[in-house]
């Protein structure tokens, strides 16, 4: 991944509070809801959440500017200390001493009947270790391998997985299928927006002697048949009948809790909106976004001579323009 600063746009000293307007920004103008017909929409996003996870911590921030972790969060390998010459002898090694972080066949530890990784690293570092231990001045190093030292394979997968509105709302399970050929049932946790990523550790590729990668999952929410998402409320385009709009009356409306009904008001006009307390999107904290709904009126289809001929006569006693204001 690249820099986290040059994915944000922000200096390397730049304060924290910098960084955290500047990432609400940047996710404001590349979130997927704003750029449906922008296929790479998800990839950005996903990319700003990445770059805010390392430096929007204060104490990732702190690692990925000492070295100690790449863009992505890995550990950094740093390197044996006490390299160079010094009084401690040539090499400057001190009495070193390996050990891996795993056994057994497939690690490092497997020593077998010609020695393993382990008595190799012991025997290189075995002149330098004793000249160091003469001069009085040697001091037991041991080194933790684990599986992530020389050239550790990039083993993590990174997948997208569509879901609908439903499962993002409500959560469920849903099967995939990973570039490596493996499928997988994946939890699809409640409350999930375009753009989020769900990471399954131990999920990804494996490689012998090495702990397997994670699997990163970037979801997109696909769009609905009739909702529309307005950051946690919801619109929804209500049709209703000419007799419903002038006489009023109750209709059904759909939530994504099951359908409620509406009280339409006499003279209700086309575009009016109402408004459901409660029925759109989880927003945190127990509450839930709104559901708006904006009648249309709906004519029959076809010719209808018997409402024309009613219009006509309507039209010639009551006339009216509701356009007047337009000039």
């Amino acid at each position: 991944m690249r820099d986290p600063y040059e994915i944000l746009g922000v200096q390397r000293n730049a304060s924290a509070a910098a960084i955290k307007s500047a990432y609400r920004k940047l996710a404001k103008k590349h979130h997927p809801d704003s750029n449906k017909n922008d296929p790479k929409a998800a990839a950005r996003f996903a990319e700003l959440n990445a770059a805010n996870e390392i430096i929007g911590d204060a104490a990732k921030r702190k690692q990925y500017d000492s070295g100690e972790i790449d863009a992505e969060g890995k550990p950094r390998f740093q390197g044996f200390p006490g390299g160079g010459g010094g009084p401690q002898g040539a090499s400057g090694f001190e009495n070193f001493s390996f050990r891996t972080g795993r056994g057994g066949a497939g690690g490092f530890a497997g020593a077998g009947a010609g020695g393993g990784f382990e008595d190799i690293l012991n025997s290189m570092f075995a002149g330098a270790a004793a000249g160091a231990a003469r001069g009085g001045r040697g001091r037991a190093q041991t080194f933790e391998f684990d599986g992530g030292g020389f050239g550790a394979p990039d083993l993590d997968l990174s997948v997208a997985m569509t879901v609908s509105l439903e499962e993002a709302v409500h959560g469920g399970e849903k099967r995939i299928r990973l570039p490596n050929g493996k499928e997988l049932n994946v939890k699809i946790p409640a409350g999930l927006t375009s753009g989020q990523q769900i990471r399954l550790r131990g999920q990804g590729d494996t490689a012998p002697g090495f702990p397997p990668g994670d699997l990163r999952i970037t979801v997109t929410v696909a769009p609905h048949r009739f909702f529309k998402v307005d950051g946690s409320d919801l619109r929804l385009d209500l049709p209703v009948t000419l007799d419903e709009a002038v006489l009023g009356g109750k209709v059904r409306v759909p939530t994504l809790n099951g359908a409620v009904e509406l009280s339409i008001p006499k003279n209700t006009s086309s575009g009016r909106t109402f408004r459901l307390k409660g029925k759109g999107l989880p927003k945190g904290g127990g509450a839930s976004g709104d559901l708006l709904v904006t009648t249309r009126i709906v004519l029959p289809d076809g010719h209808d001579a018997e409402l024309e001929a009613l219009m006509q006569k309507w039209r010639d006693n009551h006339p009216y323009n509701p356009r007047s204001d337009l000039g």
